[in-house]
């Protein structure tokens, strides 16, 4: 594994020795922490559960589980026999006599909608008075659901203020989300769909890569945002799958649909449907069939009188994503435009609601001068024969027609050299040579033309 992309090019990396299994305290006897600390001690872990209430320190430390969950009172049970769970209400202790913390306290819903921190800060305070008095490099994993910047921005000053420590050198932080669904958290825990490390330092990472061998021997490693910001991404993501299943639901109803063998056989397609093909932030989308489709269904449920608001604001998502890309352009103060690829994606010459046609059309009407390049798109594409197929959709293809024969070029080479700023709409090694060729021509990269994020400032796409 490559951890160094952790660290900067002249750091330190001191990993230290497997001596032992890692003694672990968990504060916060809750869903997550009290499943967290069944588990680890059944992994062979010496684990003391910390809490403010009385009855969790009390149920934990009797072996008994605190909320109903399969398998959790017979693993609790186990732990406490085998002498590997204990439990306290003295956090600052239980640092000390433990070498790696996890944190798993509430972060309930502040009154302005965001997260609150109270609980947070409690126990970075107790944490960093057992942190200060003890010896050795201590790990605290941050488990919580909090907004990216949380741990390093809220934690970890705590912790260095009070303890006199310094966060990397001589403790450790990292944010370990937790992927456990109710009512099979234990089995999640035993085979997790994934375990995402997030931390800044090579010792934090090994220490933590050594407690989940045993479940998961090739762990995510990336930076604590990255791992703070995928557990909202993730949760988000399932809510949305289920409003989408819940309309789709609403939708079929009063059709006479069978709604379940519907949905049945849309999630028997891992190719597409199930897949990170569309998930990727990129530029809107468009084409033949999912612009005039997303209308046609909100239409349908309109007719009904069925509400769909999640598929009925898909349109008003997309649009966004083009006005975006539009402004972001004017903002280059270019005069000359070049553009590459036009076709709604790779591969084809069809120009049916592509949606940078939007973009072009905006512009053009501003006299902006636009250069184009297309590797599948020539003057003999016959757009007159697509404009019937738009009469009713997006208006770009049919407010361009007359114009976008002479905006055509044959290279790349005649766009870069006579234009301001270029955006770019496919993802091919033409355009990723043409862009590095020119370092300082400004570029709107709306499909992310290269793996890592961009190093130049005149570089950059909607959603990096």
């Amino acid at each position: 594994m490559e951890y160094r992309k952790f660290l900067p090019q002249d750091a330190e990396i001191v990993v230290p020795a497997p001596r032992h299994k890692p003694s672990i305290s968990v504060v916060g006897l809750g869903y997550v922490g009290a499943v967290s600390t069944a588990c680890l001690a059944s992994l062979g872990h010496r684990v003391i559960g910390v809490d403010l209430s009385e009855t969790k320190v009390k149920m934990i430390g009797r072996g008994e589980s605190p909320i109903h969950e399969d398998q959790l009172s017979e693993t609790l049970k186990q732990g406490v026999d085998d002498g590997l769970i204990s439990t306290s209400d003295d956090l600052s202790q239980a640092v000390i006599d433990t070498d790696v913390t996890f944190v798993s306290v509430g972060t309930p819903t502040a009154a302005d909608g965001g997260c609150d921190y109270t609980f947070i800060k409690l126990a970075s305070d107790a944490m960093a008075r057992g942190l200060r008095d003890k010896d050795g490099f201590h790990v605290f994993a941050m488990r919580c659901s909090i907004p990216p910047g949380t741990t390093m921005k809220v934690m970890a000053p705590i912790l260095e203020a009070i303890s006199g420590k310094v966060v990397g050198r001589d403790f450790g932080i990292c944010f370990n989300p937790e992927f456990l669904r109710e009512g099979v958290a234990i089995d999640d825990f035993h085979n997790p769909p994934k375990t995402v490390i997030g931390t800044t330092d090579f010792a934090t990472a090994e220490i933590m890569r050594r407690i989940y061998a045993s479940v998961d021997d090739n762990p995510i490693l990336t930076t604590i945002e990255v791992a703070e910001t995928i557990k909202y991404v993730d949760n988000v993501w399932h809510a949305t799958k289920v409003c989408f299943a819940n309309e789709v639901g609403r939708l079929c109803k009063p059709l006479g649909v069978d709604s379940h063998a519907v949905m049945d056989i849309f999630t028997q397609d891992q190719k597409l449907n199930l897949s990170s093909y569309y998930l990727k932030p990129g530029f809107a989308y468009g084409g033949s069939c999912l612009p005039k489709e997303v209308r046609a269904v909100q239409h349908i449920a309109e007719e009904m009188g069925v509400s769909l608001p999640l598929i009925g604001n898909l349109d008003n998502s997309n649009k966004e994503q083009i006005r975006q890309a539009t402004e972001m352009l004017r903002g280059t103060g270019a005069r000359r435009v070049g553009v590459f690829g036009i076709a709604f994606k790779p591969g084809t010459d069809d120009l049916r609601e592509s949606p940078i046609l939007e973009v072009m059309a905006a512009l053009h009407a501003e006299g902006i001068e636009l250069l184009v390049h297309d590797e599948a798109v020539s003057a003999d594409t016959p757009v007159s024969d697509l404009l019937p197929y738009v009469t009713h959709g997006s208006k770009g293809l049919s407010q361009l027609a007359g114009a976008l024969k002479d905006m055509l070029r044959d290279t790349v080479e005649d766009v870069t050299s006579n234009v301001d700023a270029v955006i770019v709409c496919h993802s091919n090694d033409t355009y990723r040579a043409a862009v590095s060729a020119n370092p300082d021509l400004p570029v709107i990269d709306v499909v992310r033309l290269f793996a890592s994020s961009p190093k130049r400032g005149n570089l950059q796409g909607i959603g990096w």
